[in-house]
């Protein structure tokens, strides 16, 4: 625990889980000449909110992870380590996904940093689009399949009519 002067944007509590490790900033701010003196309040043990993220094993990032307390985002990064980019995903609070918060993170993991609302938004998902077999002068149909690239499963489809006119 340290006492030091900081800027606002400094000033704030927040947690980014990623499942294997869990960072918590739990900070205490004041205005006044050496208002410091009391110590932070203790971060009490997490209790799960029901929000569920994906996170990343390796490169293997089909595990869900159940978030706790105030992680009410999915975060999504690549980590640059030892000239390797690995991707981490998992819970973050509202303020780490903070524009200020988020850049800073960036800067610190020398990576891509995102942030999203919504279950399990985090999910890597590739578009394929599939045309079924097009007659001259004729319409023919195409649909658009949703493909998670982790698992090679179509997530979901949508059809969507088109014409083509071939001279």
């Amino acid at each position: 625990m340290g006492r030091t002067c900081v800027t606002p944007d400094q000033c704030f509590s927040g947690s980014v889980n990623f499942g294997f490790a869990q960072v918590v900033i739990n900070s205490k701010c004041c205005t006044s000449d050496l208002c410091n003196s009391q110590d932070v309040p203790d971060w009490s043990i997490p209790s799960p909110n029901g929000k569920k993220c994906s996170q990343c094993d390796g490169n293997d990032c089909t595990k869900t992870l159940t978030c706790n307390r105030n992680e009410d985002y999915c975060i999504s990064a690549a980590v640059n380590a030892g000239g390797e980019t690995t991707k981490v995903k998992g819970c973050a609070s509202k303020m780490i996904c903070s524009n200020t918060q988020t850049a800073q993170l960036s800067g610190i993991i020398g990576g891509e940093v995102s942030c999203c609302q919504g279950d399990l938004c985090n999910i890597t998902i590739s578009i394929v689009t599939t045309p079924l077999p097009l007659l001259t002068k004729k319409r023919g149909a195409a649909t658009l399949l949703f493909f998670n690239k982790q698992t090679a499963e179509a997530v979901f489809s949508l059809p969507h009519l088109i014409s083509v006119v071939r001279k």
